[in-house]
């Protein structure tokens, strides 16, 4: 994990980064993979501040999800306070029980994934700085032979409504023009990366057509379904939520920093 650069006069603080592990079904018990990846955190040098989070898929009652996910949470930070130096503060630990379920349970993997902890990373940053993020040329300035695997390139002008997995008109002719780039080549398989703005509480955002908290998956998954209903093959095509991890303009300003940052980019997986 990279280290954090930061500044220590005139200082603000707002999330950055986030870690999750994962737990069995009905368990609070920290598994090997997770405490190697909370050993990672552990190891971090900058100055930091880490917020938990708990929470649950939806088997039990909200009262029991609620105890079970605050037992999560503070394992999590038991086993953080025994392993971390002066350098990083344990800011707050909740458990959220199963009311903000980033995934909708239709499977056992979606249920595994709402079965998590959210470890929030905070970074200091000067008040009035502002971090610009990584920028991908256009998935249309290069042809499909001259991709390669594993690169990720912008979507231009698909940007999103505050709260909705609608785009605004203008993306329109940009997801025409996807749909026949992968018309015309059959083999190409692709993995839309969802992105959200200035909700830096919690991993994703409220979908509010939806009433669920993984609004960068919708907004992603509502570009596959475009792109199915004009023939794609959905099997082409994989949807994840980046949530606010990977903002392009940081902190949002103005309303179009926050559009910028509503965005959807592509990942080549296959051609």
């Amino acid at each position: 994990m990279k280290t954090l650069l930061f500044i220590f006069c005139c200082i603000s603080i707002q999330s950055q980064m986030l870690t999750s592990v994962y737990f069995d079904y009905n368990s609070y018990q920290l598994t090997k993979e997770s405490q190697r990846k909370l050993d990672s955190l552990a190891n971090l040098k900058s100055n930091l501040k880490f917020r938990i989070f708990g929470n649950c898929d939806i088997s039990g009652s909200s009262e029991y999800n609620k105890k079970l996910s605050e037992s999560r949470a503070n394992a999590v930070n038991k086993y953080l306070q025994a392993r971390i130096g002066n350098t990083i503060a344990l800011e707050s630990v909740v458990g959220l029980g199963k009311e903000k379920q980033i995934n909708d349970n239709s499977t056992e993997e979606l249920r595994r994934k709402n079965r998590r902890v959210d470890i929030f990373i905070d970074q200091v940053l000067m008040i009035g700085e502002i971090k610009s993020g990584r920028t991908f040329e256009s998935f249309f300035s290069k042809k499909v032979y001259e991709m390669k695997v594993g690169e990720t390139y912008s979507l231009p002008n698909v940007n999103f409504i505050g709260g909705r997995h609608v785009w605004f008109p203008k993306g329109n002719k940009v997801l025409i023009q996807l749909a026949d780039v992968l018309k015309n080549n059959p083999s190409l398989e692709v993995e839309l990366q969802g992105h959200i703005c200035c909700d830096y509480d919690n991993f994703d955002g409220e979908d509010l057509d939806l009433k669920t908290f993984n609004l960068s998956w919708t907004r992603a998954n509502a570009i596959r379904e475009f792109l199915e209903k004009r023939g794609i093959d959905s099997r082409r095509i994989k949807v994840t939520g980046m949530g606010h991890l990977n903002p392009v303009t940081y902190p949002e300003r103005t309303e179009e920093d926050m559009i910028k940052n509503r965005r959807v980019e592509i990942v080549v997986r296959k051609k």
